[in-house]
């Protein structure tokens, strides 16, 4: 009786539970106004369906400037234009199933702002 294995018993399948994942969405504008306004829907969409989040978070204002000079042709007094473009960056952290941000982002995002989302497993 020594050549006889036992049979081997196999686990139970557990039920499926929805992989958390940690999803950061990038959000880039010029408009701060708009780019607010979009960051507080995500926020409240989040909030309604009991996610855990972690933002706004403001990142530095990236200032871009250009120096030129007024005269086309070089003559003249020595006048310059200073023109300068702003762009605002905010980020959201939150940790949910993929099929939960996909009805959280399906807002009406204002023109002009850029929206990255990036997805990781936790």
């Amino acid at each position: 009786m020594a050549g006889i294995i036992p049979p081997v018993k196999k686990p139970e399948a557990k039920p499926k539970q929805e992989q958390i994942h940690k999803i950061r969405i990038t959000l880039t504008s010029r408009n701060h106004k708009a780019l607010e306004k979009v960051c507080s829907e995500l926020i409240r969409g989040a909030k309604e369906h009991k996610l855990r989040c972690k933002g706004p978070i403001r990142m530095p204002t990236k200032i871009l400037r250009i120096t030129t000079r007024k005269s086309p042709c070089g003559e003249g007094t020595n006048t310059w234009d200073r023109f300068q473009m702003r762009i605002h960056k905010r980020v959201i952290d939150l940790h949910s199933p993929s099929e939960t941000v996909k009805k959280i982002t399906s807002i009406n995002i204002e023109p002009g702002v850029e929206v990255e989302v990036t997805v990781a497993d936790v």
